[in-house]
């Protein structure tokens, strides 16, 4: 982190403000605190110990909508925590999050006009303070950023990336390898309107997501989606942790409740030039667990089952008899129930208790598809074309990463 940089910021917006100044990053940790001699609270003066905020100081902060906040916040006094009022200043660049400049009030201040009255005067500086928390986060940085361009290269195929990350300390006798891939999935994904800032969400999301798990070796982002390098022997509770962690810091940084996140992962695999197929395979597992949420929000490409068949750019589903129940069924009430008979090996029983039915009225339902279809839905080719059929339906409104 450019300290000095951020140091010497802080002091200009204190001297501006005439007050004592404390800044934090999103996880409330300290950064940095002005030296304007200034009458501190308990609180102050403990987190300027501690370096961190206390769970009872932050939960209060937060009640007061400081991490969805994009103006100032007034944040009042608690004279159980020991703390004067506050003004918080959300620190943005470009829509991102970097952290949160807060201001005290004076003892024998009522409210906390004076303070936004000055706030204006310090707008440059502020502008600047974000500007060089981005510049200095990890995941912002020149090397980080060529790191990340030259891993995901290697991921698309290209020759010499492949023989640069094949060489790099995290990888070399390390395999075997997983690779998985991090979705923020919601139905009807549309195209983020600030590319750069979503860019940079999901690298640092996956960066801080992956802190701290040994079984993860290397993240990069991209404009919809993360990847990540797992040792081939990482077991479920590591992607798990991962999994959420992801979703945890786009909560933070975007300043809105995450859509879920899902992680597709790759089959193991102990060469390097073997990336490329890996990402496919991580990114058809990621893109069938959002069409089929039955997958759930962690699952490995050899778990998708039927979808493992279908190609990247496959069409819908191209069969004579799903065209005429998709006719004859325009209110959806036949095909859930004939893709749950499928997925439950023909069990009418626990289809019956999923959807809350009695086995009677699942028969009337299957009797209307054979009339439908003229064909028994469930004998053996009629059941593989069917069954086919659904899956690409579902397949062919994946998410296109």
């Amino acid at each position: 982190m450019k300290s000095l940089e951020v140091d010497q910021c802080v002091e200009r917006i204190a001297e501006g403000l005439d007050r004592g100044l404390s800044l934090e990053d999103l996880d409330g940790v300290l950064l940095s605190y002005s030296s304007h001699r200034h009458v501190a609270d308990r609180v102050r003066v403990n987190f300027l110990l501690s370096k961190r905020v206390p769970e009872d100081v932050g939960r209060w902060q937060l009640q007061h909508g400081i991490s969805t906040a994009v103006r100032p916040v007034v944040v009042p006094a608690n004279e159980e925590l020991g703390m004067l009022g506050r003004v918080c200043v959300p620190l943005l660049v470009r829509g991102f999050r970097v952290g949160y400049l807060w201001v005290q009030q004076d003892p024998e201040e009522v409210g906390a006009a004076a303070i936004l009255e000055r706030l204006p005067a310090v707008r440059g500086e502020l502008d600047l303070l974000g500007e060089l928390l981005l510049d200095s986060n990890t995941a912002a940085s020149e090397q980080r950023r060529q790191l990340e361009a030259g891993f995901l290269d290697a991921c698309s195929g290209r020759r010499e990336a492949l023989e640069e990350v094949a060489h790099w300390r995290v990888v070399q006798h390390r395999g075997p390898w997983c690779l998985g891939v991090l979705l923020e999935f919601e139905h009807g994904m549309e195209p983020t309107q600030d590319p750069q800032a979503s860019l940079l969400a999901h690298r640092t999301a996956a960066l801080q997501a992956t802190v701290g798990i040994d079984a993860a070796l290397f993240s990069a982002g991209r404009e919809t989606h993360a990847v990540v390098l797992f040792r081939g022997t990482a077991m479920r509770p590591e992607f798990d942790r991962v999994q959420r962690g992801h979703r945890d810091e786009l909560d933070k940084r975007s300043g809105r409740k995450a859509a879920p996140v899902i992680l597709g992962l790759s089959e193991p695999f102990s060469e390097v030039s073997a990336l490329p197929e890996a990402l496919r395979q991580a990114r058809q597992a990621v893109q069938a667990a959002a069409v089929d949420p039955e997958l759930g929000a962690v699952v490995d490409y050899r778990s998708i089952g039927i979808y493992q068949h279908f190609l990247g750019e496959a069409a819908g589903p191209n069969s004579v008899r799903f065209s005429e129940l998709k006719a004859g069924d325009p209110a959806r009430e036949l095909r859930p129930l004939l893709e749950l008979m499928y997925d439950h090996s023909g069990s009418v029983q626990e289809v019956a208790d999923v959807l809350h039915l009695h086995r009677s009225t699942l028969y009337n339902r299957l009797a209307r598809v054979r009339s439908i279809i003229g064909a028994d839905p469930m004998s053996g080719p009629v059941r593989v074309e069917l069954h086919v059929a659904l899956k690409a339906a579902r397949w062919a409104d994946r998410p296109r990463i």
